[in-house]
């Protein structure tokens, strides 16, 4: 299969103001620029750069610039160059582990921050006693429904159309959370060996669910600011994907919402390539600084497949989701399921149809979670002002950029002081993300406190090999 490429525009919009670093020559300047996107995960691994003399003329530089960037990189260890076949990114040591979060811990002092998931809606336990008093009307047949159970796929058919996306229940297929939907979708649509587009970071669970289908993530770097649709678009068609898997709504990790003007380009694309397009819905909800449209642009022919799910929204044990697609879709998917499982449990989807049809809890769950946001911020500002976390507009948690590569070892030293993480090199492909660290503010504000803590002393616990500067912890232990 012909090598994925990186096009002149798609790496100049990664490298961004790569000329303001000051002290030090444009040469060395735009090697550390690319090196830091490839270890960030922005650059995936095994991708063809453009040639010397097409990046010199984008990047409006000297060729003898770039000339000296591309050895100085080839030296490091960060680029392959094969005969005939241009420069190929890697890491110096090769393609490293994603790592393993560890289990859930039974240890009721331990603070769990692996998990970006957030208590039950204090809707729940009423929901379910409704549920109940509803069940017997339903218990008069077999309870095996592969498509759902019809009066919670309404449900979820009235909430979409109500948010601006008309919706039948015919288009609409329950599933025991997104995870499962994913699973479903990759069983069916996907075969060993296919590619898959994904963000480069993302959701990590559906990566695994990517390669347990022996199918092959295909990453594809997020810029700053809104997502390198050119770059998606390009990945689909020199790898031949059969699928692309974006998390468009409040980004997990980032927290980042794709634009309009992105979500129209790709569903384009997708019609134009024949892939199946994938939205995650699951934080659509979760929306904080202001409210999203997700649906105000075309969708050609209903090119886009939407997951969604109760479970960050209300309450993981729920395990109720949905597929919402194309009608023919839908039933094609209904046709698979039974080789997985025989359907949803009926008094879960009771439940989760009651839930769905008022949207004011959700108001207070996003006032929470604006407040433990910022709480969070906030301890971190105080007790690691080295490390950077974004703001973002939405979702559970902050991807923070850490002062050193140290974010597997902090995991692991985390485990001795009660920490439950998951560390960066999770939410990418390659073992890249290694300054990165996900934080979900999901935890109350007393534990978020403690658990900030907890990770001073774990990296104060690493020592000096973590090239830490004195001014970010010496007032941390």
């Amino acid at each position: 299969m012909t090598a994925r490429r990186v096009s002149v525009a798609s790496l100049v919009r990664l490298l961004g103001a790569w000329r303001a670093v000051s002290g030090a020559p444009a040469y060395g300047r735009l090697a550390d620029a690319i090196r830091l996107l490839i270890l960030d995960g922005r650059l995936a691994l095994g991708v063809v750069l453009p040639g010397e003399r097409e990046l010199a003329e984008g990047l409006e530089v000297s060729r003898t610039t770039v000339t000296a960037a591309m050895a100085r990189l080839r030296d490091a260890g960060f680029l392959e160059r094969r005969p005939g076949a241009g420069a190929r990114t890697r890491l110096p040591e090769g393609p490293g582990a994603r790592g393993a979060v560890p289990p859930t811990s039974e240890d009721p002092d331990c603070l769990d921050l692996a998990s970006a998931a957030p208590q039950a809606a204090p809707e729940i336990p009423q929901a379910f006693a409704a549920a109940l008093e509803a069940l017997p009307a339903h218990l008069s047949n077999h309870g095996y429904q592969s498509l759902g159970l019809p009066l919670f796929r309404a449900a979820i058919a009235a909430r979409y159309t109500r948010r601006g996306l008309p919706t039948t229940p015919d288009q609409v297929m329950v599933a025991n959370g997104a995870q499962h939907g994913l699973g479903l979708l990759l069983r069916t649509f996907c075969g060993p060996g296919d590619r898959v587009v994904i963000d480069q970071p993302t959701y990590p669970h559906a990566i695994d669910a990517i390669q347990r289908a022996a199918a092959i993530p295909a990453p594809v770097g997020l810029p700053e600011g809104d997502w390198d649709v050119d770059g998606v678009v390009a990945a689909i068609r020199q790898s031949g994907a059969r699928m692309a898997y974006l998390i468009a709504d409040f980004h997990n990790p980032t927290g980042r919402w794709m634009s309009q003007d992105a979500r129209a380009r790709l569903a384009h694309a997708a019609i134009q390539s024949g892939a199946i397009l994938v939205f995650d819905e699951t934080l659509a909800d979760l929306w904080l600084d202001a409210p999203h449209d997700p649906y105000r642009f075309e969708d050609p022919g209903g090119a886009i497949v939407r997951l969604g799910s109760m479970g960050k929204s209300h309450w993981g044990g729920l395990r109720l989701g949905w597929i919402r697609a194309r009608a023919e879709l839908i039933q094609a998917l209904g046709g698979r399921r039974s080789s997985l499982d025989l359907g949803t449990p009926l008094v879960e989807q009771l439940a989760g149809a009651r839930l769905l049809a008022d949207d004011r809890p959700l108001i207070q769950r996003r006032a929470h979670l604006r407040s433990q946001r910022e709480h969070l911020k906030a301890e971190l500002a105080r007790r690691a002002p080295d490390w950077r976390p974004n703001s973002p507009a939405g979702g559970l948690s902050l991807w923070v950029e850490l002062p050193a590569p140290i974010s597997s070892a902090l995991a692991a030293t985390g485990e001795r002081y009660g920490l439950r993480l998951a560390a960066g090199p999770r939410f990418g492909v390659g073992g890249v993300f290694e300054r990165y660290l996900r934080l979900p503010y999901t935890l109350p504000r007393d534990a978020l406190t403690e658990a900030v803590e907890r990770l001073a002393r774990a990296a104060q616990a690493l020592g000096p090999t973590a090239r830490l500067g004195a001014s970010a912890w010496s007032e941390m232990v």
